[in-house]
């Protein structure tokens, strides 16, 4: 069976979501073998072994950490070159896809980004996408080169499959673009506890209803209770209610969870196209004509200030 590549994305060591859901598509299309790179490379092999990886290639070099993605185009590239592989697949953020185009561009591949599912067919893998503000899907394969496919975060549940995950030490020369752009600070993250917006299961969003910074506060409960991201439309975001890096829209993040729940969103089609692959989509609104109630698979018409907090509630009364 031929190998398809993973790109591993881990944080020292500490395999994300993401990448854990790319082996179980993997496993559709030939035999798994991650590709990890950077501080604690080695540390991901047990988490991709339990997880269809039959081989980790790792390599660790300042330069991943120093310079912006070259370096690891580089190493993608030299990974495609020892393996010659039927498929590469890369996690869909922002780096993943960069990445994602420039490896494509080097080896003469074809492309397809942001898919949702993957499957064998006869002439090479099958990419499903959601196109058009998730308006339409369509079905894509990649008729020249070794097939390069981002995919969306959540696009497949995450099914365990051990396999042996012999760890090999990959043979990386870094080009001389690698070191172009280097990184001179870093200011990290404020943690608030709460998972990644792209990689949620779970998403609450608030909008223009939500009528001020303030009252964010009951939609950040309701998401604490659920253990879920807090989401914002762009009216939101606009008004500096919330931080731009959790608006959820067509020029936002787009993020597709088990559930989305949106409280005080209209469902302007700029939103739509974020959230609207999401699998189950409830939303709370007072305006019963809102957009949003047409997307919908359960709808709560009243007041978010009355019903968020009682939902709360019930959850925690349920939890406890």
């Amino acid at each position: 069976m031929a190998e398809v590549l993973v790109y591993v994305d881990h944080v020292d060591g500490a395999v994300r979501k993401p990448t854990l859901e790319l082996l179980t598509l993997a496993r559709r299309v030939g035999e798994p073998v991650a590709l990890a790179l950077g501080g604690g490379a080695a540390d991901t092999a047990a988490a991709l072994a339990e997880h269809g990886a039959v081989k980790v290639l790792t390599h660790d070099a300042s330069e991943y950490a120093d310079y912006l993605v070259v370096p690891k185009v580089d190493a993608l590239q030299a990974a495609v070159e020892a393996a010659s592989p039927a498929a590469v697949l890369v996690p869909s953020s922002a780096e993943g896809k960069e990445i994602a185009a420039r490896l494509a561009l080097r080896i003469g591949s074809g492309i397809i980004t942001d898919a949702v599912d993957i499957e064998a067919g006869a002439e090479g893998p099958v990419a499903t996408q959601s196109v058009f503000a998730a308006s339409f899907t369509t079905k894509s394969r990649v008729s020249k080169g070794v097939p390069v496919i981002t995919v969306k975060p959540n696009s497949a549940a995450v099914e365990a499959a051990p396999a042996a995950g012999a760890v090999e030490a990959l043979s990386v020369s870094f080009s001389a673009q690698a070191t172009g752009t280097k990184v001179t600070g870093r200011t990290p993250r404020e943690s608030t506890g709460r998972p990644e917006l792209t990689e949620a299961a779970i998403v609450v969003s608030g909008g223009r209803g939500v009528n001020g910074a303030e009252n964010f506060a009951i939609i950040e409960a309701l998401a604490d209770s659920l253990g879920a991201a807090v989401g914002a439309s762009r009216a939101a975001v606009d008004a500096g209610w919330y931080p731009h890096t959790n608006q959820v829209g067509q020029t936002g993040k787009s993020v597709s969870p088990q559930l989305y729940i949106a409280s005080g969103i209209s469902g302007a089609i700029q939103h739509r196209a974020g959230m609207q692959t999401s699998k189950t989509i409830v939303a709370i609104n007072k305006d019963a004509e809102a957009p949003i109630f047409d997307l919908v698979d359960y709808g709560v018409v009243g007041d978010l200030f009355d019903v968020v907090p009682a939902l709360t509630e019930e959850i925690n009364t349920r939890k406890g």
